[in-house]
Parts: C-alpha cells; structure tokens; sequence
C-alpha cells in the first residue's frame, strides 16, 4: 500500500467538524485513493479537572476566555508522537494575526509530509505556547471567524489539490488565479450564442498559438481590473 503523501493532523475542540467538505469533490477521492489522510486530535481529552476544562480567564481581566497553555502543549506532544517539528513537519495556528496565506505559501507546503493544524476557539491560545513551541500562525484573511476550523478547511483543500494524482488532470493547476502573479483568463462553454453573448471566436479557431495569446492578454487584463494590486507585483516581476 502507497504511503499517503500528506498526514493532516487536526487540534480541535470540534473533531466532529472533519473532513467535512474534504470529504467531497477531488479533495475527497484523494483521500479515499489515500493520497492524504486526516487525524482529529480532540483538544478537550487533555483538558484538567472532572470537567475537561480547556480555557480560564485573561490573565488581564476583560471579556472571553483564553484556551490553557498546557492543554495545547499536551494536544502539540500527542500529535508529535516523540518527533520534531522539521521543514517536512510543519505546526501551525490558525490565527487573523498569521502570515497570509496564499498560492506560493501552498505550493510550499505541498512538499510536506505532515501538516498539524491548531484550531482556536473563544478569544484564542496562550501567547506562551505559540513562543515554547515555535508555532507558526497563518492567516486566509482579514477577518475573524469563530474558530480555526473553516481556515483549517481552506489551506488543506488549497494544498491537498497540488498534491501528485489529486487532480484528474495535473495541468488543470497550471494556468489557474495566482499562477504568474495573474488572475485566470475568463472560461467559457457550450453553447457558443447565450442571451445576445457569443464565445470569443479565437477561442473557436483551433489556433492554439492565437489562442494562448489571447488567455494571456486576457489574464493580464482581467488581473490589472480585479486586482490591481496583483497586476503591479506582476509587472514589477517582469521588470527583473
């Protein structure tokens, strides 16, 4: 049996929450094809006290509570399982104040073997175990969820499809948004007159010469539109 390329370890308050929409689409026929696989690690089983107990106050007084420091570094040791956090086995945490998350960051975590995601709750983790443990935090955006399992969600969704046999076909990821620092050129499909609209009749020629560089104008274009700020980083990267 073919070992998974990638081990998805998930910190949770709520195990019941995976794979979710990971189960579907390619994301899930990678997994039944064992290209990945996922373990929940359910965060209130090293909670103290009769009651499990994971969060306490701020130690500052004011509102929410904040998830114990020991109980995240005994969910980290657990998922661990003796070894160490490498450039193959990456810890991260879910968090609004983390490095963005992007295409490139993606593509860089499709070479690791493990990934172990930590998923806050309430008002999220104790500072202290993010510095003992030299997590790495990683944010989807400028905003705030309830919980870090949506985010979680995202990122192995956007790393599983890069993953070798996700995709039926491995060029579909080639020419996607965000390849070249460019948005996608725009797509179309049968039937070729819609409402008054026809399908550009390049894209009907067979000239695939005149084709790409219709897409490639096309994606410039839809790029400088939509996400300017995108377009400036492309041309800057032409420059060089």
């Amino acid at each position: 049996m073919n070992k998974p390329k990638l081990n998805a370890k998930i910190i949770t308050l709520y195990p019941e929450l995976f794979p979710g929409p990971l189960a579907a689409s390619v994301t899930g026929r990678a997994l039944k094809n064992k290209i990945w696989n996922i373990e929940t690690i359910n965060l209130r089983d090293f909670g103290k006290g009769k009651h499990k107990k994971v969060d306490d106050k701020p130690a500052s007084g004011g509102p929410g509570m904040i998830i114990k420091p020991d109980v995240i570094d005994a969910a980290i040791k657990y998922s661990l399982r003796g070894n160490r956090v490498t450039a193959k086995r990456k810890l991260l945490y879910m968090s609004p104040k983390g490095r963005r998350f992007n295409q490139d960051y993606a593509e860089s975590l499709c070479h690791v073997s493990e990934i172990i995601i930590i998923c806050g709750r309430f008002e999220g983790v104790d500072e202290r175990v993010l510095v003992k443990n030299k997590i790495e935090e990683v944010s989807v955006g400028d905003y705030v969820l309830s919980g870090g399992e949506l985010a979680a969600m995202t990122l192995l969704d956007c790393v599983i499809r890069l993953l070798p046999g996700t995709l039926g076909n491995p060029k579909s990821k080639d020419k996607e948004s965000f390849c070249d620092d460019l948005l996608e050129a725009p797509q179309f499909t049968k039937p070729i007159l819609w409402n008054g609209l026809q399908v550009p009749e390049i894209l009907l020629s067979g000239n695939h010469e005149k084709i790409y560089e219709w897409r490639k104008k096309a994606s410039e274009n839809e790029t400088k539109k939509k996400r300017p700020d995108l377009y400036i980083k492309y041309v800057e990267k032409k420059k060089k």
